[in-house]
């Protein structure tokens, strides 16, 4: 039994999940939101908030705390100069996890775990609301001379009909003919 251990395990080994939260908590600060499932989201939270909290110490001995989970020194730089000062008069909840209901493939309920105020690059990278309609298609040009429409005929007569396969001499019979008992 698994008496007062914090944390699930969802079905991986040590390394393997703290690989899983070092690459989602990556992807969380480049991208300031990411889709994931729920349990990993809540198992997510703790680790990106003690992160953005060391960012708010801004010391030499939090940063080299912070590259333990963040393997880029631009990421680590991003979260003590962009992220962490944005949530200084904030104690703790910098993040929210939204629920979005189950996965079209397994039924793995799903969720959204952003940050709680968003930066100019969140909003930045946010993909227009608003649809741009397509732009009309170019009229496809006429043949000028007559001479060129034979040999158009020619091509597409031969894209449509493609050429006929004949089996190599010795490929055999058919495929799921008996074997003869007794024979060897």
């Amino acid at each position: 039994m698994r008496h007062a251990v914090r944390g699930k395990r969802l079905g991986r080994t040590t390394a393997h999940r703290q690989a899983l939260f070092r690459n989602q908590l990556q992807s969380l600060v480049i991208r300031e939101r990411i889709v994931t499932t729920l349990p990993k989201a809540k198992e997510l939270r703790p680790i990106a908030e003690r992160v953005i909290t060391r960012g708010k110490h801004g010391t030499i001995h939090a940063r080299r705390w912070a590259l333990r989970w963040l393997s880029s020194r631009d990421l680590v730089k991003k979260v003590f100069d962009d992220i962490a000062p944005r949530f200084s008069e904030r104690p703790g909840g910098y993040l929210r996890i939204t629920k979005l209901g189950p996965r079209a493939g397994d039924g793995a309920e799903m969720a959204v775990i952003e940050f709680v105020e968003k930066g100019e690059a969140a909003t930045a990278s946010e993909p227009p609301k608003a649809k741009q309609a397509k732009k009309p298609a170019p009229p496809k040009k006429k043949a000028a001379a007559a001479g060129d429409e034979p040999k158009e005929r020619a091509k597409k007569e031969a894209k449509a009909k493609p050429a006929a396969r004949t089996k190599p001499e010795g490929s055999g019979g058919k495929k799921n003919a008996p074997r003869k008992m007794g024979a060897s």
